[in-house]
């Protein structure tokens, strides 16, 4: 992929961040008592099998494509399979919506979380959950708890990477819009301009072309990454969470959604249960451990 020099990536990206100001100022906006104040008809917008969906009686939710393992499996979020498609049809579930009212709905990563009216009831596909975000849409619970990791390609320079500062000096890449590529931006700080990817699979490919020296991705990507795609690479290590908070991933709702606190309850009730600490041990069992780069 062709980069631009880094002070052309940041006349873009400043550009890019004032038309997304101005995006959020003209969309409608919920009336601020209402926001901070549940009303009594929307804790009963809740009922199991009843909410204010963007069908009647059916539960709309979006993910990208292609879909990602572990994420998903085969490609086909609506099987099931895969930690994510298993984690939105427990929370169908506890909306009192079963398989077969579920819709699946295509949407660019990007654009769930992008100012404006959403065609989804609500979107899962690793979306991190950070206060600029927020200011266009609404954030679930989080469901879960995530860190970042560098890839390279084994015998490289990069893949004796030990901290931070050994990373500073390397080519390193990834998706755009990504907690990923933020890392590199702000926790690496690298010598070298960055390079930003619209899909992982991009990445991926520069990665085994020699094109950058390490990419970018949350750490059970990068397991399945080393472990089934690109077999010749490994695992670096783990950035820890910066902030003193965990990274969370979130499903992605309209801005001001009546869903919210119906779907955030679901979230939660599969946390307290332990269905989201059983799926996870199910889906995500091999991404457990790896060095921690400081």
């Amino acid at each position: 992929m062709y980069l631009a020099s880094r002070t052309l990536r940041r006349a873009v990206t400043a550009a890019t961040v004032a038309l997304l100001s101005t995006a959020v100022g003209c969309a409608p906006q919920p009336d601020a008592k209402g926001a901070a104040t549940p009303s009594g008809s929307a804790a009963k917008s809740c009922a199991p099998g009843k909410l204010a969906t963007k069908t009647s009686a059916k539960l709309t939710i979006a993910t990208d494509e292609p879909a990602y393992e572990p994420w998903f499996k085969d490609d086909k979020p609506a099987n099931g399979k895969g930690f994510e498609s298993a984690v939105a049809y427990a929370v169908a579930q506890q909306l009192g919506y079963d398989e077969n009212a579920v819709v699946w709905q295509s949407v660019p990563f990007n654009k769930a979380f992008a100012p404006g009216v959403k065609t989804f009831d609500f979107d899962i596909n690793q979306v991190s959950i950070s206060d600029e975000r927020k200011k266009a849409v609404d954030f679930s619970s989080g469901y879960y708890d995530v860190r970042q990791a560098v890839i390279a390609l084994k015998g490289s320079k990069a893949a004796n990477a030990k901290s931070i500062a050994d990373l500073k000096k390397l080519k390193l890449g990834a998706q755009v819009g990504t907690t990923s590529l933020d890392y590199i931006t702000n926790v690496v700080k690298p010598t070298q301009e960055e390079a930003v990817y619209a899909k992982n699979d991009q990445a991926k490919s520069a990665l085994k072309n020699g094109q950058v020296d390490a990419i970018v991705t949350d750490l059970p990507t990068a397991f399945y990454i080393t472990a089934a795609e690109v077999t010749d690479a490994k695992i670096v290590g783990q950035f820890e969470n910066q902030g003193g908070t965990p990274e969370q991933f979130g499903l992605v709702l309209d801005k001001g959604s009546a869903l919210t606190p119906c779907v955030s309850g679901a979230v939660d009730a599969l946390r307290k249960d332990g269905t989201l600490a059983r799926l996870e041990k199910q889906w995500l069992s091999d991404a457990v451990d790896a060095p921690v780069l400081k």
